[in-house]
């Protein structure tokens, strides 16, 4: 498995104009949140909460800036009450979630919101992009970059397991 897709993740965000990066901290952003916060063109916003994001990413679009919010699957169930926003004021919203519950997962826990996600986002008329492949890394991201930003819609790109990496959990 490659580890160079989030580099790359980074690269085409800042490519694209993507000049705002919220995020509530998850290890599956890791590289992600680390390169946001060390980029002086950059503005990295740490959330007490995902809903927080959307708002963030409202108010980017109004100022004429581009943003992005990164979040786990887990938060997904924050936002529901925010995600009818993007889509009654047509700006564009662009998240990257990073998936738990989801292929080698050993928290029974992350389950339930992670079989979720997909379903409740598309319930939210949330476009949802699945990336498993580092191969189709810039495919996918270009794709959700433009779905977002030229036709002011809303989308996230699930990043599932199989790109990221389950964690380990010790047997019992």
């Amino acid at each position: 498995m490659s580890d160079t897709w989030p580099e790359e993740i980074y690269g085409l965000l800042r490519e694209n104009g993507i000049e705002q990066i919220g995020y509530v901290p998850d290890a599956g952003h890791d590289h992600l949140i680390k390169r946001a916060i060390a980029d002086p063109d950059v503005h990295a916003v740490a959330l007490t909460t995902e809903e927080e994001g959307v708002g963030l990413l409202a108010g980017a679009h109004l100022g004429g800036s581009r943003g992005v919010l990164l979040m786990q699957s887990s938060g997904v169930g924050n936002c529901i009450n925010l995600l009818s926003l993007p889509r009654a004021g047509r700006f564009p919203f662009l998240t990257l979630v990073t998936m738990r519950g989801d292929f080698g997962e050993g928290n029974p826990w992350q389950m339930p919101m992670g079989q979720s996600t997909q379903p409740v986002l598309e319930a939210c008329d949330v476009t949802c992009f699945c990336l498993d492949d580092p191969g189709e890394v810039s495919r996918t991201i270009s794709a959700a970059i433009t779905t977002a930003f030229v036709s002011e819609l809303p989308v996230a790109v699930l990043l599932g397991q199989r790109l990221i990496g389950a964690k380990v959990f010790e047997k019992r």
